[in-house]
């Protein structure tokens, strides 16, 4: 089945999934579906490019496309997708973020959920303690659900076990790039080894990499398959992230669904960054060192930063790392011993919309 609807695939088995959890903690308490009306709305929507990335590792491999709908590989990619959830709850909570996709990221939404609570019943704890600590509770819920979902998709024990190693790794590998990052932002500085590390391990290797190594595992794929998609996965990945970084300091909010120039406000060390603290003037740096990071950053002050970004010509290293990126992921590719020419197609195709988005 070539032309599979892969989100809306992924969608049933969220839904479906979801389904099952809320009779089993309604069996807790029926509080706890605030905690899974929650998780259904942070896993609505979404790029899906994790699960893409998966599904089309299974289909290089030669996984059986047979019964894509209802077969255990839409499941199993879903996986991928409750494990990005729990890291953007945990990240939101980090860098204290106000919205997620257009709607208040978790930890607000709790904290208005109980400033509601309190106003009706004239009492109440601390809401913003509440909101923090509930929405850590349920990136911790998604974490479990990603490893649940995996395991009960229906592959059989050996498939499973194949792709348990690269699961493991990518679990490890994100939270590892997040304490980097947070160490990027406490540091106060800039670096570009520290922020291409970042850039790999919270990012490339979590977005691509891995989610390919997991699906051609389960589809059977040998280790030279395996390296062949990393020599695609990891320039791919790199590339993906640095134009989210573009994204976050020049995108729409109406398209990005979060407000102008964020990355700035909470001080994200990136490669972007890193490249303009490295080749800006004096009197330059002077400026950025006043703004950068000030969460009261006003629309002036935002549009002065980027100008010291495009002027140090950062932005254009950063697109020029995306186009040289791209083309070794795609040239990989080329090379790569693919069991199915559909899937070949269709990573080229992700390659270009991962890299070319506006959202």
């Amino acid at each position: 089945m070539d032309d599979v609807d892969i989100p809306a695939g992924i969608q049933q088995a969220l839904s479906g999934f979801l389904d099952r959890q809320e009779e089993r903690l309604a069996a807790i308490g029926p509080e706890l579906a605030e905690q899974v009306q929650a998780a259904r709305d942070a896993t609505s929507g979404g790029k899906r490019l994790r699960p893409s990335f998966c599904y089309w590792g299974f289909r290089a491999a030669g996984g059986d496309p047979a019964h894509d709908l209802t077969g255990p590989i839409l499941p199993a990619a879903a996986s991928l997708e409750m494990l990005h959830v729990s890291a953007l709850v945990h990240d939101d909570v980090m860098d204290s973020s106000d919205v997620r996709r257009g709607a208040p990221a978790a930890h607000r939404r709790f904290e208005a959920l109980q400033r509601e609570r309190a106003a009706k019943s004239g009492h109440g704890g601390d809401p913003v303690g509440f909101g923090v600590g509930a929405a850590i509770l349920l990136g911790d819920l998604c974490l479990i659900w990603a490893d649940e979902l995996l395991h009960t998709s229906g592959f059989d024990a050996a498939a499973l076990a194949r792709a348990e190693q690269y699961f493991d790794a990518v679990r490890v590998e994100v939270t590892a790039g997040q304490y980097l990052d947070l160490l990027a932002q406490a540091s106060g500085e800039s670096d570009m080894d520290l922020a291409l590390r970042v850039l790999r391990y919270k990012s490339a290797t979590y977005t691509i990499e891995r989610p390919l190594h997991i699906g051609a595992a389960l589809g059977g794929g040998d280790e030279r398959l395996i390296a062949s998609l990393s020599g695609y996965g990891l320039p791919l990945g790199e590339a993906f992230q640095l134009r989210d970084d573009l994204l976050g300091v020049f995108g729409d909010p109406a398209l990005t669904g979060k407000p102008a120039g964020d990355d700035l406000r909470e001080g994200k060390r990136t490669v972007l960054i890193a490249y303009a603290v490295d080749h800006a003037s004096e009197a330059q740096l002077t400026e950025f060192d006043r703004l950068f990071g000030r969460p009261d950053l006003d629309d002036d002050e935002i549009q002065l930063l980027r100008e010291i970004l495009t002027d140090s010509r950062a932005v254009q290293a950063c697109e020029d790392l995306i186009t040289d990126r791209t083309e070794d992921a795609l040239d990989a590719l080329d090379r790569a011993p693919l069991a199915d020419d559909t899937a070949r197609k269709a990573l080229t195709d992700l390659a270009i919309a991962a890299t070319s988005r506006v959202v």
